[in-house]
């Protein structure tokens, strides 16, 4: 059941670019509803034909913000996915050969040695060099 009263109007906001050595490799769409102001985000990674795992606009928790996993043990273009951060907890991340693990979140960002996180709302319209 969807608590949300807002009938949701979806406006473009901008878009958070992903780079490696200057090289954009994807980017984040955000969009902004606007009746409530909630945001909505799409991960475009480029040179991946598959559709991205969510379509459409994306739910999330209202105790959750948007941000981005990097993984430092990967290579490439699937180091980064989009994610859902809350202010503490665990997020399941796929690693080297699919296992998948936990990774500790707080205060919004992931806290692991081989990964790390930020979140989307302090980078609109910017890019961010993984």
């Amino acid at each position: 059941m969807d608590t949300e009263s807002c009938n949701h109007k979806p406006v473009y906001f901008g878009v958070v670019n992903i780079n490696i050595d200057e090289r954009t490799i994807g980017s984040v769409d955000v969009w902004r509803c606007a009746i409530c102001k909630k945001r909505f985000c799409e991960e475009k990674q480029l040179g991946i034909e598959e559709l991205a795992d969510l379509v459409g606009m994306p739910k999330i928790d209202p105790d959750a913000k948007w941000g981005v996993s990097v993984c430092k043990l990967q290579q490439g273009k699937y180091k980064w996915k989009l994610v859902r951060l809350k202010e503490s907890g665990e997020i399941k991340h796929e690693c080297l050969d699919e296992n998948v693990i936990p990774l500790k979140v707080q205060d919004f960002k992931i806290e692991d040695d081989n990964h790390w996180s930020f979140l989307i709302d302090d980078h609109v319209n910017k890019a961010v060099e993984i």
